[in-house]
């Protein structure tokens, strides 16, 4: 609506900056995991373009820990073979 002194159009308004969600993230006891959550936390800070980054971000860690997982523990490693006492000539 035109300003009804001027009869100018209205100043378009400052858009809101940045607010945090407020989303409560519980520790889930793995330490890499809960530091990939954490991580969410840095989203509250930027406008709604840098969420992306983030977002991509923690899903590719969330992906490794469970391709980590998935993969199991490392094999043990194969002890050196024991040297043979049989020396006969």
């Amino acid at each position: 609506m035109p300003d009804p002194e001027t009869g100018a159009p209205p100043e378009p308004a400052e858009p809101a900056g940045p607010a945090p969600l407020g989303v409560v993230r519980a520790p889930t006891g793995n330490v890499g995991v809960d530091v990939l959550l954490e991580r969410l936390a840095d989203a509250d800070h930027l406008s709604a373009d840098g969420h992306t980054e983030v977002y991509e971000d923690v899903h590719r860690g969330l992906r490794e820990a469970l391709s980590a997982l998935d993969a199991g523990p490392a094999p043990a490693p194969v002890p050196a073979p024991m040297p043979s006492y049989n020396h006969r000539s």
